[in-house]
């Protein structure tokens, strides 16, 4: 699959099947994680796969009820490493740590879609009570929870903001 078909194609699922994900798949999900650029190198981010159902219901409440967490046979919870960012000092943990995370997710969300996978991007969630449920460390900051399964449903394609709207050419 070409990488835009991919930018393209790709589309926010909310409805997953119950198939397990093949251990294979998982490792190249893993994969493009830890293959993104970060902030002088320092990978400031940490991912946890909860495959364990009673876990992912937990996080679906901590996520105001979003019950297709709980649904899909893997959530990926994303984490800043607020630790790792400290060579940055301030703009490392308020912003390059966060930008490391949201460049793995894109690709993981880009390589589940070539792989058939759905995802969508969780932002809105309780960060306190996900950490709780993880256990987390509190250099840990979780900033995204990404469910994947098969899709079990096919969205058509959002409008798009104009470009004369969201491009801006400085010549």
């Amino acid at each position: 699959m070409e990488i835009l078909e991919a930018v393209r194609g790709r589309r926010s699922i909310r409805r997953f099947q119950k198939t397990p994900i093949p251990a294979t798949l998982i490792g190249t999900l893993e994969e493009s994680l830890r293959e993104a650029p970060s902030a002088g190198n320092l990978q400031s981010r940490r991912f946890y796969f909860v495959f364990r159902e009673e876990t992912r219901k937990q996080l679906a409440d901590a996520a105001f009820g979003q019950e297709f967490i709980a649904e899909a046979p893997l959530a990926v919870v994303c984490c800043a490493d607020l630790k790792l960012a400290r060579p940055y000092r301030e703009r490392g943990r308020s912003l390059y740590c966060l930008q490391d995370v949201a460049a793995s997710v894109q690709n993981l969300l880009l390589v589940a879609y070539s792989l058939g996978l759905g995802t969508v991007w969780v932002g809105a969630f309780n960060e306190k009570e996900a950490s709780k449920i993880l256990t987390l460390p509190d250099h840990l900051r979780p900033v995204a929870i990404i469910p994947v399964g098969y899709p079990a449903e096919s969205p058509s394609r959002p409008g798009k903001v104009p470009r004369e709207e969201s491009i801006v050419y400085l010549r």
